[in-house]
């Protein structure tokens, strides 16, 4: 079960429109890099999407969220059970950096930083349009990383849409502080 009081697995605004949100993964940088580009891999805790790993390369991130905890929490209203994205690779840096476009919501920034046998990623969401969509980037990383921990672990993850509930609760009282 993941512990919404501890301050640091929340994301921060570095400015007014940039979400930052970080992890300390169990390594090695290789093994979280496959968990970024791997599309098998990834669609167990973010959206499937072959991608080839080249700067300029588009495609499509598609989310399932229903699939990604057993059992899923309740989907809210509204939510579809799929959504798709088309994105483009702005930056690579095999195995330390991947920068994405991410649709009407500025890009996507990962990056990894070994630290003994762990690895620190630091997640940055850039040129977010207005509070709403802020909220809903903020905890939607914030869940879905949680769910990266919990694979990269080996424990069982909460049920996504339960924790997406908790965790918007959160992020709206502190974005409005």
């Amino acid at each position: 079960m993941t512990d919404y009081q501890n301050p640091s697995d929340f994301g921060v605004l570095t400015e007014p429109a940039t979400l930052r949100i970080q992890r300390l993964l169990p390594g090695p940088v290789e093994r979280v890099w496959s968990y970024l580009t791997d599309s098998d891999l990834r669609r167990q805790w973010l959206a499937a999407g072959d991608m080839e790993m080249k700067v300029g390369t588009t495609f499509e991130f598609v989310w399932r969220n229903d699939e990604l905890t057993n059992p899923p929490g309740q989907r809210p209203p509204g939510y579809s059970e799929e959504h798709r994205l088309e994105s483009r690779i702005t930056e690579l840096d095999p195995p330390h950096k991947l920068a994405i476009a991410w649709g009407s919501t500025g890009g996507v920034s990962f990056e990894l930083e070994p630290m003994g046998n762990q690895v620190m990623l630091t997640v940055t969401h850039h040129r977010v349009p207005d509070q709403s969509t802020l909220l809903s980037v903020s905890s939607g990383w914030h869940a879905h990383l949680d769910i990266l921990v919990a694979r990269l672990e080996g424990s069982d993850p909460e049920p996504f849409w339960d924790s997406i509930a908790k965790l918007k609760e959160e992020y709206g009282q502190r974005l409005s502080a």
